[in-house]
């Protein structure tokens, strides 16, 4: 198995493209450049699996990651309705222990990463051409009963939202 020179700096180009936003993300000042650094993570997140070959979960990732999360969050700001958006993502006195914390888990990932035998990991079968197929019947076949229990959590997770909304919506109406 050789891979091409073109597949190397794809991979390394994402990597980097990944990791330079990921950590806009957090040291961005204004709320806004910071979901649209993530949205830029996403997308980039979408590239490295398309060159795996999957392309139906990267098709996942630009639509419910980059698309409907990052509107999400958009939308979270703009309820908050800040006068002045600079005083929307502050530093607090924590980024001493998120620092440590965070040296912390990196440690611990590269060890984990170390130890692990990659090259036992990676499966001999070739990926099958078409991804969406396949997936599609793993769903509707082998993973229907936990596909359905996770579609029932979603929505009643949904209906619940809208109905503590509504809650909400309703005592502030009587109030007045």
């Amino acid at each position: 198995m050789e891979t091409s020179i073109y597949a190397v700096v794809a991979f390394y180009g994402l990597a980097a493209t990944i990791l330079g936003a990921a950590t806009m993300v957090v040291f961005m000042r204004n709320i806004v450049h910071s979901v649209l650094f993530l949205a830029v993570t996403f997308v980039a997140m979408a590239g490295l699996f398309l060159s795996l070959d999957a392309d139906f979960i990267a098709a996942v990732q630009v639509l419910v990651y980059a698309g409907a999360v990052c509107i999400m969050i958009v939308l979270g700001i703009m309820v908050i309705q800040r006068t002045n958006m600079n005083e929307t993502n502050l530093f607090n006195k924590q980024i001493l222990a998120g620092a440590g914390l965070t040296a912390l888990t990196v440690a611990f990932g590269a060890i984990f990463a170390g130890r692990t035998a990659w090259v036992e990991m990676v499966a001999a079968d070739a990926v099958p051409a078409n991804t969406v197929e396949a997936i599609g019947e793993l769903l509707l076949s082998k993973y229907v009963i936990p596909f359905e229990v996770a579609a029932l959590l979603l929505l009643v997770a949904l209906v619940g939202a809208i109905v503590l909304a509504r809650d909400e919506e309703v005592e502030t109406n009587a109030d007045n």
